[in-house]
């Protein structure tokens, strides 16, 4: 199967946010283009400190994390940031990992964003019932 890594754009929310309202210029946006492993075990984004640093991202909460080797340590939890896998988008908050670990894209951006992972062709798709807009079930 190997790794799936794609290209995403993040940006500091509440920047977008103040631009909408007139109280920023667009150049003041912090925002940055990475490659993100997609991590099905992941639950949360999980974005290195240095990434969270250059978005001007607030810790926002704490969060304990269980590792693939069982050890568990608690680790910051920063927002708002917009995340942007193609043409579909979202907010979340993120884990903040160590400085320079890998960034991983987890479950919950892939299930608000309605994509699947192609991993033959190395990428994330859109549901074929939804390949316009995210679609969510309501009850």
């Amino acid at each position: 199967m190997g790794e799936v890594k794609v290209k995403v754009d993040l940006e500091n929310a509440v920047d977008r946010q103040l631009v909408r309202r007139g109280q920023l210029d667009e150049g003041g946006v912090r925002k940055l283009s990475t490659r993100l492993l997609v991590d099905g075990g992941a639950v949360r984004l999980v974005l290195p400190q240095d990434q969270v640093e250059a978005l001007g991202l607030l810790e926002i909460g704490k969060i304990v994390v269980r590792y693939a080797d069982e050890r568990k340590e608690e680790r910051p939890v920063a927002g708002i940031v917009n995340v942007k896998v193609g043409n579909r988008m979202t907010d979340v908050d993120c884990v903040v990992g160590p400085p320079n670990s890998e960034p991983l894209l987890g479950q919950e951006i892939l299930g608000v964003l309605d994509l699947l992972v192609d991993c033959p062709n190395q990428q994330l798709i859109p549901r074929p019932e939804s390949p316009l807009l995210p679609e969510l079930k309501m009850k």
